[in-house]
């Protein structure tokens, strides 16, 4: 079925889910979104999904891990993956003219794993090494500590990478991976998703032709639970750090709210990364108390938080978060002017079709879309919708989430 000039999608009897965007790029983007992520995991296994985002590279099939590679890299193309509390993704670019084969090696990869043991043992130590790397960056370690605060007792609440005592048990038994695959990597949790200048026809009978044939189309085992209601809290950790690094934010709505897009905006308004926003403006370019500074919106299938990071000087601290509330505070009792409200609409237009350029972040935009709601509308389409927005919705939405007794604040001093 085609839901715009360029995107066609289909739904396969087992539930496997197909997403394709015509380009006429002689790159090809072909992947697989699975969702399954670290919420999943059961606490004695932390890490298990990001173990198995690295080592589906190590074999598959009759193929090595130095195989694999020289599949990809030897076209000239490029191979990824990466792993969020509730999706795995697994993608690659290539020469148009090899997306076939691009697309049956990453297939296979996470549906025929083999895990081999001396190939899984090097990549633990090479996990091992990401999580002191991790440990040493406290402007990545304190959004970790932050989800943990918030989803505190809840799955949500793990990190991605593990604990050095979950990985090496993990890696102590391939059974652990092999059965993770044979439970949760089944069809209703996949995405398949491509972009490039071939037919939708060929690529859907490509799918069918090693997907359908494996999958019965059995349903994913594991059940989650949406977290439960929390108490506004603060949190300080001593790390003897030359700056102090904060987080401050609180919950907000899931994916497929109908607020969803408007708390996007609103996000944006406030400090979603231009050096006009709100906080940039106030924090950094009118009184040059921090470096950096911005806020983030991240929805998630049940559930969802909003956060604002800063880093500044100790003596600046109490001030930045001051400054912080004001902004909020503002939000809430102000309704932004049409003058206003029509810039702003503008500029996160022209944000849009900017990040739509990025045919690697769009692809990847266009299959987590596919993942929760079986279609993948354009930029534009969903711009559309952002305009119905108004500024006393924003407002709400303000007043909705942006309370200061819903706040949890997180310090790094």
């Amino acid at each position: 079925m085609q839901i715009n000039s360029a995107t066609f999608y289909k739904i396969l009897p087992n539930g496997l889910k197909i997403v394709h965007r015509i380009s006429t790029s002689e790159v090809a983007y072909v992947g697989v979104m699975v969702g399954v992520g670290t919420r999943d995991e059961q606490p004695t296994l932390n890490g298990l999904a990001h173990y198995i985002e690295h080592t589906v590279f190590k074999g598959a099939g009759n193929l090595s891990a130095r195989q694999i590679i020289n599949h990809i890299e030897g076209i000239g193309g490029e191979i990824n993956a990466y792993t969020t509390k509730e999706e795995t993704t697994f993608y690659a670019a290539t020469p148009v003219g090899h997306y076939k084969q691009t697309l049956r090696l990453i297939l296979d990869m996470v549906t025929r794993p083999t895990f081999p043991k001396a190939e899984t043992d090097k990549e633990v130590c090479v996990i091992l090494d990401e999580i002191d790397s991790y440990e040493d960056s406290p402007s990545e370690l304190i959004y970790d500590d932050f989800e943990n605060l918030i989803f505190q007792g809840h799955p949500l609440s793990m990190p991605i990478l593990g604990t050095k005592k979950s990985v090496r048990k993990i890696g102590s038994r391939r059974e652990y991976a092999m059965q993770w695959i044979a439970d949760l990597y089944t069809p209703d949790k996949m995405v398949v998703f491509t972009q490039g200048a071939m037919p939708f026809e060929s690529v859907v009978r490509l799918v069918e032709s090693i997907i359908g044939e494996k999958a019965r189309g059995e349903k994913a085992k594991g059940d989650r639970k949406a977290p439960g209601e929390i108490v506004a809290q603060s949190q300080t950790y001593r790390k003897h750090t030359h700056q102090v690094h904060a987080m401050v934010g609180g919950r907000a709505y899931p994916i497929g709210h109908e607020r969803q897009l408007g708390m996007y905006f609103l996000n944006q308004l406030l400090g979603g990364g231009s050096l006009n926003s709100r906080l940039n403006l106030s924090l950094r370019e009118q009184r040059g108390l921090v470096y950096t500074i911005e806020s983030q919106y991240t929805p998630l299938s049940d559930s969802g938080y909003w956060s604002i990071y800063f880093a500044t000087e100790p003596q600046h601290k109490d001030e930045c978060v001051d400054k912080i509330y004001q902004e909020l505070r503002r939000l809430r009792e102000t309704s932004l002017t049409g003058i206003q409200f029509h810039r702003a609409l503008q500029q996160l237009r022209g944000q849009m079709a900017i990040s739509a350029e990025n045919k690697e972040n769009n692809v990847l935009a266009m299959a987590k879309l596919m993942l929760y709601h079986s279609k993948a509308p354009t930029w534009q389409e969903t711009y559309s919708k952002i305009e119905q927005t108004t500024p006393y919705i924003l407002q709400d939405i303000a007043n909705d989430l942006l309370t200061e007794n819903t706040i949890s604040t997180l310090f790094y001093v």
